[in-house]
């Protein structure tokens, strides 16, 4: 496992590995979540309707878990929003699956679309996949949440989206070169949000 500092990367790390960096900013799961949700609210039969439950998935599945992301930074419990150290994420995850299940409650209770509330449950139930492995293993929550994204927005808008998986391969690439993950680590990461997503968006859309 690689452990981080208690202070940012300096910028001379940053720039001598700019690409690495900029795939992994760009690609965190907070971005990766604002854009299936959008991508899977305006498939819906009312875009309109659709969007306006892609913002709530988005406010309980990205802006809250980054605000309490940076909170964390604030306080020194992490070094930055990628949360290198296994051991803070057994902090992290379970309070963004609070937050994910009180957003599914909420769709629940004002009856969102089965889509919406499908792709919510399946970021829950992926979470419940990726909290036990990391008790004891670095797995990758970037790749595993852009696989499962890309799953969802393949079985919603169709099988050419699965074109877009090597997108998951430049992903991982970045972890590995910033020597945040193994090989190994991005491709269970992977192969965990791909299923475990696909799959439970598939059962409960079907």
């Amino acid at each position: 496992m690689t452990s981080t500092t208690n202070t940012a990367p300096p910028a001379a790390a940053r720039e001598g590995n700019r690409a690495a960096w900029l795939v992994t900013d760009g690609m965190e799961p907070r971005n990766v979540i604002v854009a299936v949700s959008l991508g899977i609210g305006f498939a819906q039969h009312n875009p309109l309707t659709g969007f306006l439950w892609a913002l709530e998935a988005i406010l309980f599945a990205a802006v809250l878990p980054m605000t309490f992301i940076k909170y964390g930074m604030r306080k020194g419990m992490w070094a930055d929003r990628h949360i290198g150290q296994r051991q803070r994420r057994m902090i992290l995850i379970p309070v963004i699956m609070a937050l994910v299940a009180t957003g599914i409650g909420g769709m629940l209770w004002f009856d969102a679309p089965t889509a919406m509330v499908a792709l919510v449950v399946a970021m829950l139930a992926t979470l419940v996949v990726l909290l036990p492995v990391t008790a004891f293993w670095k797995i990758s929550v970037h790749t595993a949440v852009a696989g499962g994204a890309l799953a969802m927005l393949a079985l919603t808008w169709g099988p050419l989206v699965w074109l877009g998986y090597p997108l998951v391969a430049v992903i991982a690439w970045s972890r590995i070169s910033l020597g945040d993950h193994t090989l190994a680590q991005t491709i269970a990461g992977a192969a965990a949000g791909t299923v475990t997503s696909g799959l439970v968006f598939a059962v409960l859309t079907t």
